[in-house]
């Protein structure tokens, strides 16, 4: 029986690039195929229809979202983990994957179909690997482009990505790359000389923003040791390191990150909490400085939950560190239970 994994997704897709560097870094062997051709007959069954989607050695069903891949992934295998050994910073690691998946990802978006050097380069890029090669293969990539990114174009709204947010999406781009500039390459990672699940939740949007047009050039321009990390991070699978050492402090990096969080993404979760519990048809709240407005994400209210869930769940000792930590970047409000 063959005991690799399958994993179907595409190059332009940041979660397919997230649990690809992962299956790589861990050593777990593995097949890629783009989902086109006879492969999109294949799982044109699977519910829900997102990418990447992963199928177990043996098993009959595939899997989807990258979150639950990798922490299936460790229940499978004990080699080379993605989470931290020490409690505490196993959480501010969970945490700033969350972040990098469900708020870095605007930046993501909003880059990608906003300006339109850019919605021309993806929609093509998207074709070229969508549209296998055959007669009339040059015209169906092009009315694939133009589907899709009218398509995108018109679902940038309800993930938030509008003209009225732009300056938020884009100063949080800019402010990861200020985070990460010069803490992170050549075998420095977020929470030592190992990655960890953050650091992959991280590489998935940042690995598209660094391929797009003009994302590419504002990372190369203000980060540019970012964009060398980038590349190392795509195949990890020759790197062994160490955790840092747990303490009272958090590497610079790791605080940096948490203070974006706490300025962008835990007050939206609280918001979005608040609009979906009042039946409220918009989320809307001030963020670095401006007004940031989008309709309410049911599955962004269960990311708050489930990070609520981890910090309750945290022992003593940990709890009391995490709480330190949080504090510190003002984002400890944030995380109260819901009343």
């Amino acid at each position: 029986m063959d005991d690799s994994y399958r994993l179907v997704g595409g190059l332009g897709s940041p979660y397919t690039m997230k649990v690809r560097a992962a299956l790589r870094y861990r050593r777990i062997a593995h097949t890629f195929e783009m989902r086109n051709g006879k492969v999109r007959e294949e799982v044109a069954h699977v519910r829900p229809q997102l990418i990447p989607m992963l199928k177990f050695p043996g098993e009959p069903d595939w899997m989807v979202d990258s979150t639950p891949i990798l922490y299936a992934l460790e229940s499978h295998h004990a080699g080379r983990s993605l989470l931290p050994d020490d409690e505490a910073s196993r959480f501010i690691a969970e945490l700033l994957e969350d972040f990098a998946d469900e708020w870095l990802t605007k930046a993501m978006f909003h880059y990608r179909w906003f300006y339109a050097q850019d919605r021309e380069y993806c929609a093509g890029w998207i074709a070229a690997d969508q549209v296998t090669p055959g007669e009339g293969a040059v015209e169906r990539r092009r009315e694939f482009a133009a589907s899709i990114g009218a398509r995108q174009v018109s679902r940038m709204a309800l993930v938030g990505c509008t003209e009225q947010n732009k300056p938020v999406i884009e100063a949080t781009y800019e402010r990861v790359l200020d985070a990460l500039e010069g803490e992170v390459g050549f075998g420095q990672f977020l929470f030592g000389t190992r990655p960890s699940i953050a650091d992959f939740g991280l590489f998935g949007q940042l690995k598209t923003l660094a391929d797009d047009p003009t994302p590419q050039w504002l990372m190369r321009q203000r980060a540019p040791t970012v964009s060398h990390w980038i590349r190392q991070m795509d195949d990890l699978s020759g790197i062994s390191g160490d955790w840092h050492v747990p303490g009272h402090n958090l590497p610079t990096v790791v605080t940096r990150l948490l203070r974006v969080c706490a300025e962008t993404y835990l007050p939206f979760l609280a918001a979005n909490a608040s609009a979906l519990a009042e039946g409220s048809e918009q989320v809307d709240l001030d963020l670095l400085g401006q007004r940031y407005r989008q309709a309410p994400f049911r599955y962004q209210g269960k990311c708050r939950a489930r990070l609520v869930a981890f910090h309750s769940q945290l022992s003593g000792g940990a709890r009391t560190r995490v709480d330190a930590w949080l504090e510190q970047a003002g984002a400890s409000r944030w995380l109260a239970p819901a009343s």
